[in-house]
């Protein structure tokens, strides 16, 4: 990388069609560069960057193009500035969080209802059963018979099973081990466990007998899908898991079906 004069600038030029192309900045550059470094894992949640005069060596560049670089990547949320700190910038790996809000306010925007997102569950975690049955560890397995032994039961006894249900339901794709179904899980999930949380204390309120039927039906469920993981059947995996979401579905949205997202988060 040439050197800068401290001014961190943009150049154009023209590509083969005359139309005029942005060269990225400087600062940009170092950017990418540090941010390869975060993704390829050799800076990790929680390093510390290098000092100031180090990275400037490294990359030929001033200060303020270097401290424009770590700017973008805060703006990215990939790393943490803590003002006045001696220790500098610190790698800040984000999980589904940093696009959950985002997600979430696009859904309001557009008048979204819960039976969307719901819907959009039945098509992802019926595919995270089946993987989940063929990649799976017995540590998983073991992990979601906790859930189901000890922490759901505890849960339903606090008057919380609906915060505990929508764990199992996150935990099971995450466990999976596919990336792109876990985060697209972490995004809806936030909406997902507000509304069973609400639905699931209105049924106590209405009908405890009723409720606790409920409880009893979901809990069978959830080991029968340990079994067939156990099991390997991955078929019957996807198979119980989507007449599963199925009746959730039903179950939670008794009486809710226009709720728009926008209703249950705020």
């Amino acid at each position: 990388m040439t050197p800068d004069s401290g001014a961190s600038t943009t150049f154009d030029r023209l590509d083969t069609t005359g139309r005029r192309l942005r060269t990225p900045k400087t600062a940009e550059l170092v950017a990418r560069k540090l941010r390869r470094m975060i993704v390829d894992g050799q800076l990790v949640d929680g390093d510390h960057l290098p000092h100031e005069a180090e990275l400037m060596e490294h990359f030929s560049v001033s200060r303020p193009t270097l401290r424009e670089a770590v700017r973008v990547l805060e703006a990215e949320r990939l790393v943490e500035v803590r003002r006045g700190s001696r220790t500098g910038a610190r790698v800040c790996v984000p999980g589904p969080e940093i696009v959950a809000r985002p997600a979430s306010l696009l859904l309001e925007l557009s008048g979204a209802t819960v039976a969307d997102v719901l819907v959009a569950s039945e098509a992802i975690e019926p595919a995270a059963a089946g993987i989940l049955a063929v990649d799976g560890s017995e540590e998983a397995f073991d992990e979601l018979e906790r859930l189901v032994d000890e922490d759901i039961p505890a849960a339903q006894a606090a008057g919380e099973f609906g915060r505990a249900a929508a764990r199992f339901h996150l935990r099971m794709v995450q466990l999976s081990g596919n990336a792109t179904l876990a985060i697209v899980a972490g995004m809806l999930n936030e909406i997902f466990e507000r509304h069973t949380v609400s639905a699931s204390r209105e049924m106590t309120r209405a009908n405890a007998e009723t409720s606790e039927a409920n409880y009893k039906l979901f809990v069978r469920s959830q080991r029968r899908l340990i079994k067939l993981l156990r099991a390997r059947d991955s078929a019957g995996a996807i198979a119980h898991w989507q007449k599963h979401m199925v009746v959730a579905r039903s179950t939670v949205m008794a009486n809710h079906q226009d709720v728009k997202v926008r209703d249950i988060l705020h």
